[in-house]
């Protein structure tokens, strides 16, 4: 119960991981035996341009602190969608705006498959700044 009340206080941080990327770089992490956050959760995905705005607005509605996507960058597999993903984030920046949240609660990033100390940095900094905000109130 302890450990849960400690995620609990510094904030779920979510990254959305890319399967091709990200995931793998993620991965290495772990077999690396570096240690991140308790309060980070890692959601493999096929790209992250497959979640429409909401999902974001949703995701702070119901707890979470912090978002990192984590992708391929201009090296997707999939042809143009980093650039749609770059563009559908500013559309959610906006709304962020309009509902009083913080835009530096969501993150966009290229992470390759050996990429330890980037993942570990963008990781460390979004606790650093859902520490530094507390939870997300929205109005």
């Amino acid at each position: 119960m302890g450990s849960q009340a400690s995620v609990n206080a510094q904030g779920k941080v979510l990254i959305l991981a890319t399967e091709s990327c990200a995931y793998p770089g993620a991965d290495s992490v772990g077999q690396a035996h570096a240690s991140y956050p308790a309060n980070t959760y890692i959601l493999k995905v096929k790209a992250p341009v497959l979640f429409p705005e909401e999902f974001y607005l949703d995701c702070f509605n119901k707890g979470i602190s912090g978002i990192i996507i984590m992708s391929c960058g201009e090296e997707c597999p999939y042809e143009g969608a980093y650039k749609a993903m770059a563009k559908r984030l500013d559309r959610v920046y906006a709304l962020m705006k309009d509902k009083g949240l913080d835009i530096r609660r969501l993150r966009l990033t290229a992470i390759c498959t050996v990429c330890n100390r980037s993942f570990l940095n963008e990781v460390n900094q979004m606790n650093q700044i859902v520490q530094e905000l507390g939870p997300p109130v929205q109005a």
